[in-house]
């Protein structure tokens, strides 16, 4: 659950905090006062794209920054990732320059924008009207019945993938061996020449870079045992000297020692000066070990250079030593399958051929399991159409077959059936804008059935809507909150009169939004603010009587809710 969102320098919005709740938390205001920017903020800070665009006039840096409440099942996966929690709370920010680039925190430790991406997908559900649009597309279709399905399709999905996999890299074995002779045979004698120098000289993993070390250090003993002398001379004093660190702090503890049976608080320190002593003799005697080891030797020096020569001239063509051990651990294998001709040919295309059967077969249970699913799936969310205002209408997914590739062997397609006895279409050839927004919302209200997610994120998802069937997306979205945060970017008081929460962001002098022109309205205040949205007019008494009728029809309901 996002706890608070703190937007600085990004569009219209110059500072400003928010603070959310559980529940349904809905966002308002006169058009271009700035209410989508919150929603981009949300968008951008769970990794959507930069854009220097996005600064706001004179600045040179936006930032976004949200805290977070975690679900317990959640923490692992994030202090893996090296986040700070506290109390159950992470911190996820996001800064994005005047060049466009872009730096991304979570917990406090930064972060690559990728891995932000799925702290998104563990924590929010961001929905605007170019996801409505993505929803007519195919893949997204098929991506939506794989998360509605769980583990059901994602166990054999992800058997599935491994045997693409294995068939893709046998056909590329297979390609290697059947391309032209001379080809092969150059393959193969620099594969063997590689191979018989490494088996020779036996290089270690980060042998090179040690061995660079080694000679730096080689090369400027004198300065180093110079340096660990002086330390030790400092430290220690030498045997005869009074003048030295261990000297000083012993006769710094002699002395509290003498006074601190008139005041016992001294105690303290000479416990903490007894314990710096004791750091102090081991700091001097683990420098004076490492003055004894640092070897001058030439012979030393000779060995070390000869190494390096050989090491250099194996790994030509390579980054490291690192980096070739990596190549010769993928390709020995191929030394075998080089040398044996035809008998491994064949050997190879007999594998591939096996992978392939039983890709299909798995591909076949793939197709069942969607199937199955994807009746499941379009009887929710016709049923959840009906209470959406769209009675009589349902939606169906259909799987029709397809050359294998790495998802499956089924091209996916949402289609709509507008009314009792109409001919099934494509959802993107017969649903109108508000057609899409209702079922966006219908499939959301499924999934988070099927895949509870914590905060769902939507922009204007009643567009395109009004009426009765504005009154029954608000209804929704405040079903949906009943077991996840929710915030909406609104324009309708049909959905805003909804909301546990009702923010209010103001347009302010100057085009620019401060966290003052962002208020929590109740009561009257917001009775005036859904009349404004209702006549347009703040002062209006029929606005107001009807903003009071809209609120009391989402009190009967809250109140029947909780039944």
């Amino acid at each position: 659950m996002i706890e608070q969102l703190r937007i600085k320098n990004l569009g219209v919005i110059r500072d400003a905090t928010l603070d959310f709740a559980p529940g349904l938390t809905v966002l308002t205001g006169e058009t271009g006062a700035g209410k989508t920017m919150v929603f981009r903020s949300l968008h951008l800070l769970f990794g959507g794209k930069a854009d220097s665009a996005l600064i706001s006039t004179g600045a040179s840096q936006a930032l976004v920054e949200a805290d977070v409440l975690l679900q317990p099942q959640l923490l692992d996966w994030f202090t893996e990732r090296g986040a700070q929690v506290d109390d159950h709370v992470v911190i996820v920010s996001r800064q994005v320059n005047e060049t466009g680039r872009s730096r991304s925190f979570l917990g406090g430790s930064s972060v690559p924008t990728n891995v932000v991406a799925e702290c998104g997908e563990q924590l929010v559900a961001v929905h605007g009207q170019s996801d409505q649009l993505r929803l007519t597309k195919s893949e997204q279709q098929r991506l939506l019945l794989d998360r509605f399905a769980g583990s059901e399709v994602s166990t054999v999905l992800s058997e599935y993938r491994m045997l693409w996999d294995a068939h893709r890299d046998l056909g590329q074995r297979v390609q290697a061996l059947t391309s032209d002779s001379v080809d092969r045979e150059a393959q193969l004698e620099r594969l063997t020449q590689i191979l018989s120098q490494v088996d020779t000289l036996k290089p270690q993993p980060g042998e090179d870079h040690a061995l660079r070390d080694e000679a730096r250090r080689g090369a400027n003993t004198e300065a180093l045992f110079g340096a660990a002398m002086l330390a030790i001379s400092q430290l220690s004093g030498g045997d005869t000297s009074d003048s030295s660190i261990t000297q000083a702090l012993a006769t710094s503890r002699k002395a509290l020692e003498h006074e601190q049976a008139i005041d016992t608080s001294l105690e303290q320190f000479v416990v903490r000066l007894r314990e710096v002593e004791i750091l102090v003799a081991e700091l001097s005697s683990d420098l004076k070990s490492y003055s004894s080891e640092i070897d001058a030797s030439p012979v030393r020096l000779a060995q070390i250079e000869s190494r390096r020569a050989s090491l250099k001239n194996l790994t030509r063509g390579f980054v490291d030593v690192d980096d070739l051990l990596s190549w010769v651990e993928v390709n020995r294998p191929r030394l075998e399958e080089l040398q044996g001709g035809d008998e491994t040919l064949e050997r190879l295309r007999h594998e591939q051929e096996v992978v392939w059967q039983k890709l299909v077969v798995v591909g076949e249970q793939l197709t069942q399991a969607r199937t199955e699913a994807a009746k499941r799936f379009s009887q929710a969310v016709s049923e959840e159409l009906t209470g959406l205002a769209m009675a009589g209408a349902s939606v169906d997914f259909q799987l029709t077959p397809t050359a294998p590739s790495p998802h499956g062997a089924d091209a996916v397609e949402l289609g709509l059936i507008s009314r009792p006895n109409a001919p099934r279409v494509p959802i993107h050839k017969g649903a109108s804008g508000g057609e899409l927004s209702r079922i966006m919302l219908a499939v959301e209200v499924v999934l988070a059935q099927a895949d509870p997610i914590g905060t769902f994120v939507f922009d204007e998802v009643d567009a395109g809507v009004g009426g009765q069937a504005a009154v029954e997306v608000g209804k929704r979205l405040a079903r949906l909150a009943r077991t996840s945060q929710v915030i909406v970017v609104t324009h309708l008081p049909q959905v805003a009169a909804f909301a546990d929460r009702h923010l209010v962001v103001a347009r302010a002098e100057g085009d620019e939004v401060h966290s003052s022109q962002v208020v929590a309205v109740s009561e009257q205040d917001r009775v005036v603010e859904l009349s404004r949205m209702l006549a347009g007019l703040e002062d209006s008494q029929a606005g107001e009587q009807l903003a009071r009728d809209l609120l009391d029809v989402a009190e009967t309901e809250r109140r029947h809710a909780h039944r």
